[in-house]
């Protein structure tokens, strides 16, 4: 049975939810018992990139990836905003106003740390029980209620010549026209959970006295899992008909990548897999991986009276 991680690079054109219907498809192929089957976060159809996906006792960790820091790039394309604030809306409004790279360069620090935002309209957030996309597709007038997100960084694409540099590549992107009006930008954002790159943009846009929306939206990075560790669909496949997944699987614990390791005997791991308390077992306070001759166990929080399972594996 296997137990861990599946990072795709999801392409352009897929959901989310389809996406694990295609790794279910190759737990078949490869004639892999039935077992759970669940994504890490949302990942909209227009936008590609990392969509860790968990199998078996992986889907016990799928919270964690949900409330997990995020890294994307994305592409603003000024001059028109649309109903779903991204390329596959309805323009609801136009503007001949485009900003300077300078300009943009100069507003990104006022939309880092703490700020408040207002989801699109046409997202999964539920209103009175019912996805406010829903709502607005049946033609509803949708009122979203603004909630703070972090933006932990917020930069001009390194392709673009954002970023550190050194003196020269600076002169360099001077001469290149910072100075000259732009279409778009294209700008690389590491943000909390619950922010919405969508109305990122739109108000990006808004502060510099214009409207846009996003053209471009690509996720490099959930939690730990980056695009390095990501494979596509058709690797995905040629590894399932091989009866070789495990080519293309991650371990349970490479999702626990901050939570230090805490190594248990074979009968205090017996005790936790029943959800008992381990009185007076000496550990650091917090979340610890309690593991049995390398193998996860439990998800674990010392406190005073103990370690107490948060989380058991049965693998």
């Amino acid at each position: 049975m296997i137990h861990g991680w599946i990072v795709l690079d999801k392409p352009v054109g897929l959901g989310s939810t389809k996406a694990v219907s295609a790794v279910k498809r190759a737990l078949r192929e490869a004639g892999e018992p039935k077992t759970r089957v669940g994504h890490g976060g949302t990942l909209d159809p227009l936008a590609s990139g990392v969509l860790p996906i968990a199998i078996g006792e992986a889907t016990k960790l799928a919270g964690r990836m949900l409330d997990a820091t995020k890294a994307y790039d994305f592409t603003i394309r000024f001059g028109e905003e649309t109903d779903t604030l991204d390329r596959e809306g309805t323009a609801v409004a136009t503007s001949d106003v485009r900003p300077t790279v300078a300009e943009i360069e100069a507003i990104l620090p006022t939309f880092t740390g703490e700020i408040e935002q207002v989801p699109p309209a046409y997202s999964a957030l539920k209103i009175d029980g019912k996805a406010a996309y829903a709502r607005a597709r049946a033609g509803e007038e949708v009122e979203m209620e603004s909630r703070g997100v972090v933006i932990h960084s917020l930069i001009r694409h390194p392709r673009e010549g954002g970023g550190p540099a050194p003196e020269t590549q600076q002169r360099d992107s001077r001469l290149r026209g910072n100075d000259d009006r732009v279409n778009e930008i294209t700008l690389a954002a590491t943000v909390s959970k619950g922010t919405y790159i969508r109305s990122l943009a739109r108000d990006i846009a808004h502060a510099l006295g214009t409207i846009g929306h996003v053209v471009m939206l690509r996720r490099t990075k959930a939690g730990p899992f980056g695009l390095d560790q990501a494979i596509s669909l058709d690797f995905l496949a040629e590894a399932a008909k091989a009866r070789q997944l495990t080519r293309a699987v991650m371990p349970l614990t490479a999702a626990l990548d901050d939570i230090p390791a805490l190594p248990v005997t074979s009968g205090q791991a017996q005790l936790l897999r029943h959800g008992q308390v381990l009185a007076g077992f000496p550990a650091t306070p917090g979340l610890q991986l309690a593991t049995d001759e390398g193998r996860a166990v439990a998800l674990v929080e010392a406190l005073a009276d103990g370690l107490r399972v948060v989380r058991g594996f049965n693998v």
